[in-house]
């Protein structure tokens, strides 16, 4: 299994952008799915995730202006960011943890990363 994020890029402030991060492999089922980012010399912080319910929880930072939600037919999840603001720039990196089939009819847990992708909003 892996996953693999998209829709990075350079916009300026109060633009839009929309993430994607797909996940492919011999899937069973996927729970929780999030994003994350991580600016020059700070920590990686949680931004957005959704349960396979659909509710979902958001860092105050974004709340208001970022939507997270999820394609279970494509096992994808986006990160709608809308009013962006220059410290909103960082590399976004997408997780998600579920089962996928080991082998036949045996099934593990996964917990794993995309590979990030650069979000730069400019004043």
């Amino acid at each position: 299994v892996q996953l693999q994020a998209s829709g990075g890029g350079l916009v300026q402030a109060g633009g839009s952008l929309r993430l994607s991060c797909a996940a492919s492999g011999r899937i069973v089922s996927i729970n929780n799915m999030r994003w994350y980012r991580q600016a020059p010399g700070k920590q990686r912080e949680l931004v957005a995730a959704i349960t396979s319910g659909g509710s979902t929880n958001y860092a105050d930072s974004v709340k208001g202006r970022f939507t997270i939600s999820r394609d279970d037919a494509k096992n994808t999840v986006y990160l709608q960011m809308n009013s962006l603001k220059p410290e909103d720039t960082a590399v976004y990196f997408c997780n998600a943890d579920g089962r996928y089939w080991y082998e036949t009819l045996r099934r593990r847990d996964f917990n794993l990363w995309g590979q990030g992708t650069l979000v730069t909003v400019s004043s």
